[in-house]
Order: C-alpha cells, then sequence, then structure tokens
C-alpha cells in the first residue's frame, strides 16, 4: 500500500494490540498505539518512507545520539469529536517548532509535506486508538536522532525520524505543589532553552528528583543569572492570573515557545482579557499571593494542558494559592480549549485539522 500524498509504504501489523487496553484507566505514557511512522535522513535527503508495527528498534552500540545529545522531540494531541471523527490541534504549529529545534541542534529539517502526511497516515491507520472518553487523548511523540555510528564531536551525516502515538488519560491526578529552584537551572542565555531537546530534560531529573523528595510534584525554573524572575516549569510553561490580568514570561532562548501557551495568550487577547508577556519576578508572585492579588497560577502545556497550581513553595515557606472557582478565567480558558479540540464549539481560530 502506499498514502496518496506521498510515496509512504505501509505494513500493517499482524497482531494488534488494542483491545488489550483499558480506555477507563489510561495512564499517562503507559500504552503505545499499533504502528510508527519512520523516516531516514541519508545523503542529504529523506528517504524510505514508511509506516510499520511499532517494535523495538537494532542500533549500533556507537550511534551519535547517545553519546552526543544530538535528539529533538515534539509532544501533541489527536481528539475525537461527537461524530468519531480525528482531530489533531495546531499540528503545523509543532511541526514549525521541530525545525527550529532541528536547526539550533545542528539536525536536518523535516519538510511540512514529508511530516504533515506521515502524521495523517499514521493517524488514519491508528484511529480507533483515539479514545473519546473525557478528559482523554492521543498523545503524538515526533522525535528525531543522530543515527551515525561514529565517535566523535561533530553533527551526525543520518538521521531517523519517527512518530508514535499512544492513548492517555490526565498527566496529573491532583492539581500540582510546585517548587521555586533557586539553585540549579534548566537554561542559560545563549544556550538551548528554546529548544525541545532531549538534554534540556536530562538536565532536570536531578533537581526535580531533590524537589519530589520534598514533597513537591514539579520545579518553577528561574533564570540562571539571578534566580530572581520565573522562566518555565518542567513540563509546562507558567501563566498568572493577577488583578484580572493574564501574565506570563515573554518567550526568549531560555524558554520554550509553547504551542498551549500561545493558544492561551490569543484566546485571553480575543475574549478582551488584559495579557502582559514579560519578565515576572518571583517576589511580586509571592507579594500577589500575600495581598490576596493573585487569582490563579498554572501550568500550560500539550501534555497537562491547563493545570492549576495548589501549592507554591519559595524560600522554605509553602503558599497555599485559592481554589479555582467555575467561572474563572481559568475554568473557562480549559474548557474552551476542549471544546476547540474535541469539536464541541466553533474553532474560530482554524487551529484544529480533520483527518480524512
Amino acid at each position: 500500500m502506499t498514502a496518496d500524498t506521498l510515496p509512504i509504504e505501509i505494513q500493517q501489523t499482524t497482531s494488534p494490540r488494542l483491545s488489550e487496553v483499558d480506555f477507563t484507566n489510561l495512564v499517562f505514557g503507559r500504552n503505545i498505539s499499533d504502528h510508527m511512522f519512520v523516516a531516514e535522513y541519508r545523503d542529504g535527503q529523506w528517504q524510505n518512507l514508511r509506516i510499520i508495527p511499532y517494535a523495538d528498534m537494532a542500533l549500533s552500540p556507537a550511534t551519535a545520539a547517545l553519546h552526543y545529545g544530538q535528539a529533538i522531540f515534539e509532544g501533541m494531541k489527536a481528539y475525537k469529536n461527537e461524530a468519531g471523527e480525528v482531530l489533531t490541534f495546531r499540528p503545523r504549529d509543532n511541526w514549525a517548532r521541530f525545525n527550529r529545534s532541528a536547526e539550533r541542534m545542528c539536525m536536518p529539517t523535516v519538510p511540512e509535506e514529508i511530516f504533515m502526511s506521515g502524521l495523517n497516515e499514521l493517524l488514519r491507520l491508528d484511529a480507533g486508538w483515539v479514545p473519546s472518553q473525557p478528559g482523554s487523548s492521543l498523545y503524538i511523540r515526533p522525535y528525531m536522532f543522530a543515527s551515525d555510528a561514529y565517535l566523535g564531536v561533530r553533527p551526525s551525516d543520518s538521521y531517523i525520524f519517527i512518530i508514535f502515538t499512544g492513548p492517555v488519560g490526565n498527566y496529573y491526578a491532583n492539581p500540582p505543589k510546585v517548587k521555586v529552584e533557586t539553585e540549579y537551572i534548566r537554561a542559560a542565555e545563549g544556550g538551548v532553552g528554546a529548544a525541545k531537546c532531549a538534554g534540556n530534560y536530562a538536565a532536570s531529573l536531578y533537581p526535580t528528583r531533590l524537589a519530589q523528595q520534598q514533597g513537591y510534584d514539579q520545579l518553577i525554573w528561574t533564570d540562571a543569572r539571578d534566580h530572581a524572575f520565573i522562566e518555565e516549569s518542567g513540563t509546562m510553561n507558567v501563566m498568572f492570573v493577577i488583578d484580572g490580568k493574564l501574565i506570563t514570561p515573554a518567550v526568549s532562548d531560555t524558554i520554550l515557545d509553547g504551542i498551549t501557551r500561545r493558544s492561551i495568550v490569543e484566546i485571553a487577547r480575543h475574549w478582551g482579557v488584559p495579557v502582559e508577556e514579560r519578565r515576572v519576578a518571583i517576589k511580586e508572585v509571592i507579594d500577589a499571593i500575600k495581598e490576596g492579588r493573585l487569582e490563579a497560577a498554572f501550568g500550560a502545556g500539550t501534555a497537562v494542558v491547563v493545570s492549576p497550581f495548589a501549592v507554591i513553595g519559595y524560600e522554605g515557606t509553602n503558599y497555599e494559592l485559592p481554589a479555582i472557582k467555575e467561572d474563572s478565567f481559568v475554568s473557562r480558558v480549559k474548557d474552551f480549549l476542549t471544546d476547540i479540540r474535541t469539536g464541541k464549539t466553533e474553532d474560530v481560530f482554524g487551529w484544529t485539522q480533520k483527518i480524512q
């Protein structure tokens, strides 16, 4: 079989696993769908485009990505509407960000036609894996890594690009408790903080573990120079509602340009809510909590969607945050995003794309 848009070879699994999944109890990242899209970059071009059964891969022990860290990824989601059709949310924005990461990591960009056609054919084949239960979705993981079997610090000449998927439920079972990190850093100016590369997440594991041992779920990272300004959290961008304004750190070379973050900012402006994208001092947030001016602090990201914080820990003190009301901006924007993604309300922004 071949796809209509590109010569994509399609090999269907002979051992489907869909019936083994309990869609009423989806743990994030636990279940993987039947197929994956694979493309290889060799001799200066993308080739050997194919959809094959999801399976382990054989790699050389000298594979460059394992030694020198040339690896990037994206996080996306697909949903089902009431008619059972599959919808993706802002996929071209993810493709564009993927390529910005690739350029920063000295990797080849993936043409839009390959990215989108591979994604569409994969979702068409594995449409049955897209859950329809409230709060659930199909998580999509495009990623690329250097595949040269060569030891030497230089960009690889060959790469493998893969997309696989899996049904997921909520990322956090309860509102997370977050700690403001003032010792370790996630990113520094001039570094790779704006790239969605594997090394950023590897470097975050140790300080995150320390915070979890203290009873927190995640960190809020601060600037590398003074630890005075909020940047982002480990799995999400960070946003605040203070004095009726939506306030969030401006995107920079140390902060990931989140698709969900960008969507919330656009929705807020569409609704006439004042928005400030700027440097956000920790002191400003703590003062707003103490003075009762902070209405909400929350994370925004593909995995977590909109996740209000329960507690912010800073310099040994835990600040409990107010409960989120049903008519608050946080509740309304979360519901509105969900309704757009699942086709329950008109997509006035043109963000969703239907898989035919």
